[in-house]
């Protein structure tokens, strides 16, 4: 019965479909819900416009048109369903482009294909098992997910969380508090932004990546970012950053707040800014391999706590150079405790009280504390 359900839809429309292309449209009010669910490959194109209708084009690309393809449109009130596949594996594609009233809730699903989302408003959701998501000039909550490709969030009023398994994540000219996660990719904020745009409210930015750079922009509510192989920059943040990978340079150009910043293999270069006697200011940056320079406010309260380690097969001419007084001490014997023999330079001081804890460490590398305004 089921399988005869499935061929008189496609008999049905068959004569719409000789040209490839079959076309739907619905009476609705703002608000609705359009569910579009496709279980076999296929894109889907949504776009808002100031009709109060769904239009729905299905067009259907493969070598030849297959009775076990069936595609199945609805409307209940002021929702749309559309559902789609095949019974058996076919060399079919459903690929869909839907208009809806720019204020309408979504739910997207395909097994492989690019989606893209432009001019909405509403509960934004999608998902494809393998393509590209497009998203721009949309207003509400999102949740989009892929397992290959790269995922685009433009101009838009947004929270939620978009995720890749392999592919960039970029977020550009966006104002809300939205998570961005890829496991082989780089993930780039341009230009985000709190809604309200003040520096001691609204969310954090939240990203993390398996394999790839992490570029952020602006974080005037605090960034906590990590890849396990790949660069971090933070152009400017606010309140605090936590920056971790395990193979790359960790650079923060701009921050009014606290630090902590770990890498595996690489430099660390942290410029605090700011009025050093409000908020919280405590720093605490390491490097197994590499150099680090600080930058710090003048007339910050700090208690310094500085270790440098350089093992015997390394030049043996690292420094510790500060602006601030601190004291420097040199082990004058070889550990062999630690595999290859090495010593440690130290550096410890406070100053104007000392209420902030500076702890810098590295291995084979400088290490800089530099004085700036």
């Amino acid at each position: 019965m089921k399988n005869l359900k499935y061929v008189m839809l496609f008999l049905a429309v068959a004569t719409i479909l000789s040209a490839g292309e079959m076309k739907r449209q619905f009476d609705v009010k703002p608000g609705g819900y359009l569910d579009v669910d496709i279980n076999i490959g296929g894109a889907i194109h949504v776009s808002g416009w100031s009709k109060d209708q769904v239009e729905i084009i299905v067009n259907f690309k493969g070598r030849e048109l297959d009775e076990d393809v069936w595609i199945d449109i609805d409307q209940h009130g002021n929702d749309v369903t559309v559902n789609g596949g095949a019974e058996r594996n076919s060399n079919e594609r459903l690929d869909l482009e839907i208009k809806v009233p720019s204020k309408y809730n979504i739910k997207l699903s395909t097994m492989g294909g690019p989606l893209s989302v432009n001019g909405v408003e509403g509960k934004l959701d999608g998902e494809t098992m393998g393509g590209k998501i497009s998203l721009k000039n949309l207003k509400g909550k999102v949740k989009f997910s892929t397992m290959g490709g790269s995922i685009e969030l433009r101009d838009s009023d947004v929270d939620g969380k978009v995720s890749t398994m392999g592919g960039e994540v970029l977020f550009a000219d966006v104002i809300g508090d939205v998570d961005g996660s890829s496991m082989g990719g780089n993930v780039i904020y341009k230009n985000v932004k709190s809604r309200d745009g003040k520096i001691s409210s609204g969310k954090a930015v939240t990203i993390s990546t398996m394999g790839g750079e992490i570029n952020v922009d602006e974080a005037l509510s605090g960034a906590d970012v990590s890849t396990m192989g790949g660069n971090i920059h933070v152009n400017k943040a606010a309140e605090f950053v936590k920056a971790n990978t395990m193979g790359g340079t960790i650079e923060i150009e701009d921050i009014d707040g606290w630090v902590k910043a770990t890498t595996m293999g690489g430099d660390v270069i942290v410029n605090m800014t700011g009025n050093p006697s409000k908020g919280r200011r405590d720093v605490n940056l390491s490097s197994m391999g590499g150099d680090i320079l600080l930058t710090l406010p003048d007339g910050i309260s700090a208690d310094f706590d500085i270790r440098l380690t350089y093992t015997r097969r390394s030049s043996q001419d690292f420094k510790i150079i500060s602006d601030f007084p601190i004291k420097i001490d040199e082990d004058k014997d070889w550990n062999y405790n630690d595999g290859d023999p090495r010593k440690v330079i130290s550096g410890t001081g406070e100053i104007n009280g000392g209420k902030n804890l500076i702890r810098i460490s590295t291995i084979n590398g400088d290490i800089t504390i530099k004085k700036g305004k």
